[in-house]
């Protein structure tokens, strides 16, 4: 116990921890979407409204919120920063380009949300959410232009492909903070994540996209230069090109790739591997713990490659090679390109780390223990708690990332009392209810909106609509998953 939980304990009886809760999470929330501050001003805030509040001492509270920071940083700011140097390798080397090219020219007609969701799926396993919208929608746009298959056809399993991925599989930053939040296996949740993802992204996209096509027309708005998309860097990566006015036009439906000069594809298959080495690293470890005694050989071994920071700067490693040599960048552009991977993600990085801060607060000043004997006092579901809890704060500061750190913090205690298998599935949980009607509070609506050039109305039936189905069919999965593990 530390001291400020010790001091919480003490001196604040559970009326006035749970007002401390509200104050600090309220103060959060209007800082974030009234305020307009910066999600990391606004959870430092927020856990110093919580301490003091609560009757602990500043210097307590500042302790408690660095010892928090520092902890995630550590635990999940690492993998973060891996994870984007492999994303960028695979979007500047063309690598992604590259996946998308094969898989959607392989298909035609009514294959070709599905083919959508599964390239968006893919790709999304490395890249953050905005990162994979701007490498996509440009081939959404391209695709929908060259055939009649209809533009949310298309962008909505794309976007249900990357959201769902955003929300519940790691290495991405909600996930891997529930999971350092809870104590939660990762490759157990990592499994049961990738079991809930392949139903959720079924339903949210291609059957949504058709349902909701025939009722939201959109035409295809003009193709996005790639000069538009952010982090191209020294290598330039690739752009596709409506060459229908050229003199030698390709066939209906195909994608032309026009490289950089100089510059190679690094096929299809080495971006494939590169992108799915951490996440077969991770699966190797925690079927291994699942099926091998402990002290075995190949246990002990795929233990180590399977923690999440090796398996990850494995990844880096083979990107260096697979998508960086083989594409034809030497080592100053493969550095430059690992470095410039890094600035745009420290925004991110930033608000986890406060995140982590502003949950630790929450912890040892005993709203969790509150809010969990609360739980178990009225019996509800643990499950059911994250998810409601996630979706409160989602809705109210649109930021899914907020909404999973906070409801985290607050179920921590409940995950003490829980079997491995169920903490895994209240990451899941959590993760589900972050992503919950997505608004005007949301930058990812306002992307999603300029892009596909739709109303606030359009962006409400189709993107917001499509959110709450991922949300929904996510946690129906998880608790269908409850009664089996």
């Amino acid at each position: 116990m530390t001291p400020l939980a010790a001091e919480a304990i003490t001196d604040a009886g559970t009326g006035q921890l749970i007002l401390a809760a509200v104050l600090g999470i309220a103060a959060v929330v209007l800082l974030i979407a009234w305020a307009k501050w910066h999600p990391f001003l606004a959870l430092i805030t927020g856990s110093g409204v919580l301490g003091l509040v609560a009757g602990a001492a500043p210097g307590a509270a500042i302790d408690s919120f660095t010892t928090g920071l520092g902890t995630t940083v550590g635990n999940v700011g690492v993998l973060i920063a891996l994870g984007s140097m492999i994303g960028a390798l695979l979007a500047e080397s063309g690598g992604a380009d590259g996946i998308v090219n094969r898989i959607v020219n392989g298909v035609s007609g009514a294959a070709l949300p599905w083919a959508m969701a599964g390239v968006a799926a893919l790709i999304g396993l490395p890249l953050f959410f905005e990162v994979g919208v701007v490498l996509l929608v440009p081939i959404v746009l391209l695709v929908a232009r060259r055939t009649d298959v209809g533009l949310l056809k298309l962008g909505i399993p794309a976007l249900a492909g990357l959201s769902v991925l955003h929300g519940l599989v790691p290495p991405h930053p909600g996930p891997l903070v529930a999971i350092s939040s809870l104590n939660a296996d990762l490759g157990l949740t990592l499994m049961l994540g990738l079991l809930c993802a392949i139903p959720t992204v079924i339903i949210a996209g291609p059957v949504f996209g058709n349902f909701i096509a025939k009722r939201v027309p959109l035409p295809v708005p003009a193709l996005l230069a790639t000069a538009d998309r952010p982090g191209s860097g020294p290598a330039g990566g690739q752009d596709f090109v409506d060459r229908t006015d050229l003199a030698n036009p390709s066939e209906p439906g195909e994608l032309v790739d026009s490289s950089v000069s100089g510059r190679r594809n690094p096929g299809f298959w080495a971006a494939v591997l590169t992108v799915l080495l951490p996440v077969i690293l991770m699966l190797a470890r925690g079927v291994a713990e699942l099926v091998l005694p402990e002290g075995d050989a190949v246990r002990n071994a795929l233990e180590v490659i399977g923690e999440p920071v090796v398996a990850l700067l494995a990844g880096v490693f083979v990107a260096m090679w697979a998508l960086g040599y083989r594409a034809g960048f030497d080592r100053k552009e493969t550095s430059a390109v690992i470095g410039g991977a890094l600035p745009p993600i420290a925004g991110i990085l930033l608000i986890v780390a406060a995140g982590g801060g502003f949950k630790q607060v929450l912890v040892d000043a005993g709203v969790g223990n509150v809010i969990a004997d609360a739980a178990t006092d009225a019996n509800m579901n643990a499950l059911l708690l994250g998810w409601l809890v996630a979706v409160g704060i989602r809705v109210a500061t649109g930021s899914a990332t907020v909404a999973t750190i906070t409801a985290a913090g607050i179920v921590a205690p409940l995950a003490t009392s829980l079997d491995s298998p169920t903490v895994a599935l209240l990451a899941l949980a959590i993760g589900a209810g972050s992503l919950f009607f997505s608004h005007v509070n949301d930058a990812g609506f306002w992307m999603v909106k300029e892009y596909f050039g739709m109303t606030v109305g359009q962006t409400i039936k189709t993107w917001s609509v499509m959110e709450t189905i991922i949300s929904v069919v996510g946690f129906a999965c998880v608790m269908l998953l409850s009664l089996v593990v």
